[in-house]
């Protein structure tokens, strides 16, 4: 028997007589399918839609997965497959080896949305090519990938089955537990709320969180811990500012805003756990805010402070000029007397610090405390605003520096993010400003804006900062990140255009300690690299190349700060992008000497001294 499929068609011979037994229906029912008007259609827009595609296919009958097999086998990888957007930019380069412009953007573009995307949201939702191409996916392939790869086999993803009823029964008593809980805490919040609205004064003052206990602005302050044992636990700024939010959010009843520079006890809870960014430890939230209770924050002196204008250098917050000059007058008669009588009779001096001959004397030191106890900054609350400029951390802002920041210098203990802020405005001064080639080569990462509790709390930000200073250079530059992790300091000097992090740490710990760190950072130099359109080799895409220092260590808890200011001011003096692994021949050593931790106190005072005093006089 013949039959025709169609018009254009070859004519097939079928046997009349089935041997087989319902082979020749099921033929029968094929050619009927085939000449249906419906189907020719369809066809017909399925032949008219893959003759003149968008982006071409270029490799003939090689098939992705053969095309994928070639690629691996001349690359030599290890990889057992491609991604696949990488497998569709490839199957779109020519004979010629060129890929046309709106190709490779959407290979780019699929590169930054790797980024982003995670695989699981990648698995459950569209993938990165998909995206890019602003088509949909469809069920059961996988778009870059070729015929027969579905999700399932390429995910190695199981299919998910229903729950048992068992299994919907306990979910469903859990829930209703934390129903029940969270209508507990509810009813205790409103009793507790009731309670302390009955106790609260009628003032309109009282009613914007700005306590009386407390000076009004920004004060020095010592953060304590009642449970399990009454201690101290942290030292930071506590903020008295009517109407202040925490976070975009009212502060709770009897608590006062408070920013955290330095963590006595690294096993420290929160008062009040911050619940966006799940940070629970006193160390995880050093140069952030956090609510604090009333009962808590000591302030040795409760003179009050007020906010001061902004002005170059570090200004003071007081009433008026006159009584700044006047602050300034005795305070330069005193300490002329002072350091002169000090270096007429050495008994002023405690007997433990009576220099020997030919030993150290922290000069600068012993004239900032008599300087510091002879003025306004003697009270605690009283604090001066130091101006970083643009160009230091790519955004003008002010740092706040306190009688406690300068006390830490004074007793040498643990650094807050004020004082290494000012050292390295002291490096910028000094160093680099007028300096085109310094000012060019080094460049600096705010501690501020990128730390351990911001990288939890606001990873995005965070990426987007580091980013924008990596994109606001065009030669190589080095770029020095004083990182606090949260009981500890320690020094990246990134070179994005190269892709190598150097880690300099005086604990000697690993980078892989860090993994919050460590993901922002290659995170940002990814997408760095993406927008400025650089092309990597594939073997290297996913590779950051990160290098431990084998810089000097620290043998106590404390001297951290004091190493990274040490390590930024030689890196800065070498003048050199690369930084050896075994550091630098001029200041290799084991371990620094307090003479040299010494030193850098000493310029870091000595520039105190001098803003000071420029602010006092031209005022």
């Amino acid at each position: 028997m013949k039959i025709q499929l169609s018009e254009k068609s070859i004519y097939f011979n079928w046997p009349e007589k089935d041997t087989e037994g319902g082979e020749q229906e099921e033929w029968v029912a094929f050619v009927a399918q085939r000449r249906d008007e419906n189907f020719k259609k369809v066809s017909a827009t399925n032949r008219e839609r893959a003759s003149n595609p968008t982006y071409a296919y270029k490799k003939g009958r090689l098939g992705y997965a053969r095309l994928e097999e070639k690629i691996l086998d001349e690359t030599k990888s290890d990889a057992t497959s491609l991604p696949p957007h990488v497998l569709w930019k490839e199957a779109r380069v020519g004979k010629d080896g060129t890929v046309r412009d709106d190709v490779q953007h959407i290979y780019d573009e699929c590169e930054t949305l790797s980024q982003s995307i995670s695989t699981a949201e990648d698995q459950e939702n569209r993938s990165v090519l998909s995206r890019a191409l602003n088509v949909p996916e469809y069920p059961g392939r996988v778009r870059g990938k070729g015929h027969g790869c579905t999700p399932t086999s390429l995910y190695k993803n199981p299919r998910r089955r229903n729950p048992s009823n068992q299994e919907v029964m306990e979910t469903l008593q859990a829930l209703q537990a934390q129903v029940l809980q969270l209508q507990k805490d509810n009813e205790r919040y409103r009793c507790m709320e009731k309670c302390s609205s009955q106790l609260k004064e009628t003032s309109e003052k009282a009613s914007i969180n700005c306590q009386n206990k407390f000076p009004e602005g920004i004060s020095s302050c010592q953060l304590y811990l009642s449970s399990p044992t009454y201690r101290l636990v942290g030292k930071g700024k506590v903020h008295n500012t009517s109407g202040d939010l925490l976070h975009h959010r009212p502060l709770p009843d009897g608590h006062l805003k408070v920013s955290v520079d330095v963590v006595l006890d690294k096993d420290a809870l929160l008062p009040i756990p911050d619940i966006v960014s799940e940070t629970t430890f006193l160390r995880d939230a050093i140069g952030s805010f956090v609510a604090w209770p009333l009962d808590l924050i000591f302030i040795d002196d409760e003179t009050p402070t007020k906010p001061a204008s902004k002005d170059k250098g570090i200004s003071r917050h007081n009433e008026s000029v006159a009584s700044q000059k006047e602050v300034f007058a005795q305070g330069s008669q005193q300490l002329s007397q002072k350091i002169g009588s000090r270096q007429k009779n050495k008994r002023d001096l405690p007997v433990t610090s009576l220099p020997k001959k030919g030993a150290f004397v922290p000069r600068y030191q012993i004239s900032l405390e008599t300087l510091v106890d002879s003025s306004d900054m003697a009270t605690a609350g009283a604090i001066r605003l130091l101006d970083m400029e643009e160009d230091i951390f790519g955004y003008s802002c002010t740092e706040t520096i306190g009688k406690e920041d300068l006390e830490h210098i004074f007793r040498h203990q643990e650094l807050g993010v004020g004082v290494i802020h000012t050292y390295i405005r002291f490096l910028y001064d000094n160093f680099m400003r007028g300096n085109d080639q310094l000012s060019n080569r080094f460049r600096f990462v705010s501690s501020s804006l990128v730390n351990k509790a911001l990288i939890c709390r606001e990873p995005d930000s965070c990426r987007e900062y580091l980013v924008k200073r990596f994109m606001a250079s065009s030669t190589n530059n080095l770029y020095l990140w004083p990182y606090n992790s949260g009981c500890h300091w320690l020094l990246l000097a990134i070179d994005p255009l190269k892709e190598v992090v150097y880690f300099l740490n005086s604990i000697d710990g690993e980078w892989t300690n860090y993994p919050d760190m460590k993901q922002l950072v290659d995170t940002s130099i990814k997408v760095f690299r993406s927008q400025r359109q650089a092309r990597v080799p594939r073997t290297k895409s996913s590779n950051i190349t990160w290098i431990k220092v084998q810089c000097p260590l620290q043998r106590n808890g404390i001297d951290c700060g004091y190493f990274v200011m040490r390590f930024m001011r030689e890196i800065i003096n070498m003048n050199q992008i690369e930084i050896p692994i075994t550091y630098f021949d001029e200041y290799k050593c084991a371990h620094y000497t307090r003479l040299q931790l010494e030193q850098i106190k000493e310029e870091l005072c000595q520039y105190f001294i001098e803003k000071i005093d420029y602010i006092m006089v031209s005022k």
